[in-house]
C-alpha cells in the first residue's frame, strides 16, 4: 500500500511537471491518473508537506519551482535509470550503499532532499538544510583500489569548474576535495569505498553543496549559491551538468594531467593551514599535493609532513 501511495503521488508530481506551466484541475489529473478527487487532494497536500512548491489556484493547480524537482523524470532520458531520488533517508551514502549492492549502473546518484543523519570526515554532524542540493555518486571503477583516489580529486575538480562555469564564480578546491568560495565552505565531499579481494565493488562519493539554503544560520564559515548570487538557481541544473562534466573528465583518467589541473584550481597550496586528523594535528604551510593526492606540510619546525587523510582548514 505504502508503493502504490507514493507511485499515485508521483503519477500527480508528474503530470504537474508535464504541464509546463498549465494550471490542471483536480477533475483532470483525476481522470488522467484514475485517482479520485478527494485522493488527489489529499496526494497535493502530502506533496505541499514534503515542501513541494504546488500552488492551489481557482481553476486547479500548478508547479511554482519545476527546476528545483529532482525526480528522475525530470532529467533526460539518457539519465533518468541512473537517478535515485528519497525524500528523506538517515544519509544518502548508506541508501547509496544499498542501491549499489542491488546492481545501480556506474555513474549512478543517490539524492534526497533530507538527511536524518548526514556526516562529514571525522565523523562530523553535516546539517542539511532545505534547498541544498545532498547526493551520493555511486561510481564502479575499473581500477585497483590504491588508485580509486583520484575519483575524489576529479569529483572536486568537476564541480568547481561546473559551478563556476554556471554561475561566474571563482569557487576553489581545498583538500583534500572540499570548495571555497570567497574563503567560505560551499561544498563538502566524503568517500568511502568497499572492496572484494583485489577489486573495488563500489566507491561512493558524498556530495553536499550549498545551493539555495542558508548555511551561514548553522555554521558562519559557509556560504550558499544563493548567497552569493542574490537569487535561487536551478539544482536540477546544477546535478546535471556536474554528471555530464563528471562523466566526461574521468573517460580518461591520466592521474598526473588531471592532478595538474588540480592543482590550478586549488587554494590550498602556499596557503597556511591546519591538518586535524584522527590521531593528531599538522600545522604550517601547505607546499604541494603530489600525484598520489598527498598534502605536503612545512611545519614550525622546518619539517615536512606528508598527510594521507584529515580536515584541513586554512588559518
Amino acid at each position: 500500500m505504502v508503493n502504490e501511495t507514493h507511485s499515485n503521488k508521483i503519477q500527480i508530481l508528474k503530470k504537474l511537471f508535464q504541464s509546463e506551466g498549465e494550471i490542471l484541475s483536480g477533475v483532470s489529473l483525476s481522470e488522467e491518473t484514475g485517482i479520485s478527487r478527494v485522493a488527489v487532494w489529499k496526494h497535493i497536500k502530502a506533496l505541499k508537506e514534503y515542501g513541494i512548491s504546488i500552488e492551489s489556484r481557482p481553476r486547479g493547480y500548478v508547479l511554482a519551482d519545476p527546476d528545483d524537482l529532482l525526480e528522475p523524470f525530470c532529467f533526460r532520458e539518457d539519465l533518468q535509470d541512473r537517478i535515485f531520488h528519497f525524500q528523506e533517508v538517515e544519509t544518502t551514502m548508506d541508501t547509496a550503499k544499498q542501491l549499489a549492492g542491488e546492481g545501480a549502473p556506474h555513474l549512478s546518484c543517490c539524492v534526497a532532499e533530507h538527511q536524518t543523519r548526514g556526516r562529514g570526515r571525522l565523523k562530523r554532524k553535516w546539517v542539511t538544510s532545505k534547498g541544498g542540493l545532498w547526493f551520493t555518486l555511486i561510481l564502479k571503477p575499473d581500477l585497483p583500489p590504491p588508485m580509486v583516489w583520484i575519483y575524489n580529486f576529479a569529483a572536486s575538480l568537476t564541480l568547481s569548474r561546473t559551478i563556476n562555469r554556471l554561475f561566474d564564480l571563482d569557487s576553489r578546491v581545498k583538500w583534500p576535495n572540499d570548495l571555497l568560495l570567497d574563503g567560505k565552505k560551499l561544498t563538502g565531499l566524503l568517500s568511502e569505498m568497499e572492496t572484494q579481494a583485489d577489486l573495488v565493488k563500489h566507491l561512493l562519493i558524498g556530495i553536499g553543496i550549498n545551493v539555495n539554503n542558508d548555511p551561514s544560520k548553522e555554521a558562519f564559515e559557509a556560504v550558499s549559491l544563493k548567497n552569493a548570487l542574490g537569487r535561487s538557481v536551478s539544482r536540477r541544473g546544477i546535478l546535471t551538468a556536474f554528471l555530464d562534466d563528471f562523466s566526461e573528465l574521468t573517460r580518461d583518467m591520466d592521474i598526473p594531467a588531471l592532478m595538474a589541473q588540480w592543482k590550478r584550481q586549488t587554494s590550498t597550496i602556499g596557503t597556511r593551514v591546519r591538518v586535524e586528523t584522527l590521531n593528531h594535528v599538522v600545522s604550517g604551510t601547505a607546499l604541494d599535493v603530489d600525484d598520489n593526492g598527498t598534502l605536503i606540510v612545512k611545519t614550525e619546525t622546518g619539517e615536512n609532513s606528508k598527510i594521507i587523510y584529515g580536515d584541513c582548514f586554512h588559518t
